[in-house]
């Protein structure tokens, strides 16, 4: 008998770590050669290299304490979440993203319901978790928990390079990775978020909207699938679009499709004053949008607010040289 059970025991304990194992289906990407962008993009593969470990860990106190300010929402109001994330560490994305946020949350009464990924604005270090791939999702995630899914809607700001494969992450010389559209429509999905307003500010950024339209979702992007946009110099305050649509059409008391409107015929007009290939900003709003976004624009605050900032515009001759 004693034999017997020493032999079950055995057994057990060489079963024990298979059935705790999490199978492999795909070799590492550290091995042999990497997958192509577009693929990384899709799983949002990031890498990091060259990262103190005070660097990690004053990264994940920054985003503990950020995931941790979030309020949850009201009861029978339609509330919005606003993430404004600048994916790439130039300057220009980090401001843009800045007040980004802060226009947002005044627009959509999202106070306490902001949060902003961003790298350094100028010279120091940021206060900001950076807008990697992996913070996007815990901040997703984090909305996620406290919003009513049913009434309540994101509001997303995205600022950074982009590609045909979607939307650039690059923190200095140690972060790398990218985000696509399968990726964002999988995440927000298995979220159950699926009350959007996504603004996608970055080259090629329509390659988002065939993916991301959904009858309760509005999608703005900067440039056409196929096209890129301009001002994203680091010495910039602005982006072109960021300039038209944040620091303009934004401010003012008038429908996100007006706001949209102002904003493209601005960018044009520079377009063509620096004889650059239109961008071409794309729009889709669903046809139920307006059960949320109605609620929240009857609440906009009547009086606009003052740009700020350097005029994007004024770095013309820096973006007609790098045309980007």
């Amino acid at each position: 008998m004693r034999g017997i059970i020493g032999g079950l025991i055995a057994a057990l304990i060489a079963a024990a770590p298979l059935a705790a194992q999490t199978p492999h289906t795909l070799a590492s990407p550290l091995f042999g050669a990497m997958p192509p962008p577009n693929i990384q993009a899709d799983g949002a593969l990031q890498l990091e290299r060259d990262r103190a470990p005070g660097w990690s860990l004053a990264e994940h106190r920054r985003l503990e304490r950020l995931l941790a300010s979030v309020q949850p929402q009201r009861k029978g109001v339609v509330d919005a979440y606003v993430v404004s994330i600048a994916l790439d560490s130039d300057p220009v994305f980090a401001r843009e993203a800045r007040e980004a946020g802060r226009v947002l949350s005044r627009r959509y009464d999202a106070l306490g319901r902001t949060i902003v990924l961003a790298g350094p604005a100028g010279s120091g270090q940021s206060e900001l978790p950076r807008g990697s791939p992996d913070n996007i999702a815990a901040v997703f995630a984090r909305v996620a928990e406290v919003m009513d899914s049913r009434e309540d809607v994101l509001v997303v700001y995205t600022s950074s390079h982009g590609a045909p494969f979607g939307i650039v992450y690059s923190d200095g010389d140690s972060g790398y990775g990218a985000v696509s559209p399968s990726w964002l429509w999988t995440t927000l999905g298995e979220l159950h978020i699926s009350n959007r307003l996504l603004i996608l500010s970055a080259c090629f950024s329509g390659v988002f909207v065939p993916m991301l339209s959904s009858d309760t979702t509005a999608i703005i992007t900067a440039a056409s699938s196929d096209r890129t946009s301009f001002g994203c110099v680091s010495e910039n305050d602005w982006t072109f679009f960021g300039d038209a649509m944040i620091n303009h059409a934004l401010r003012k008391s008038q429908s996100l499709a007006s706001a949209f409107d102002e904003a493209r015929t601005m960018v044009g007009g520079w377009e063509s004053q620096g004889r650059l290939i239109p961008s071409n900003p794309q729009i889709e709003i669903g046809a139920n949008v307006q059960s949320w976004l109605g609620p929240l624009e009857r609440r906009m605050p009547p009086a606009p607010t003052q740009p700020v900032g350097r005029p994007a515009v004024e770095a013309l001759g820096e973006a007609t040289r790098n045309n980007h």
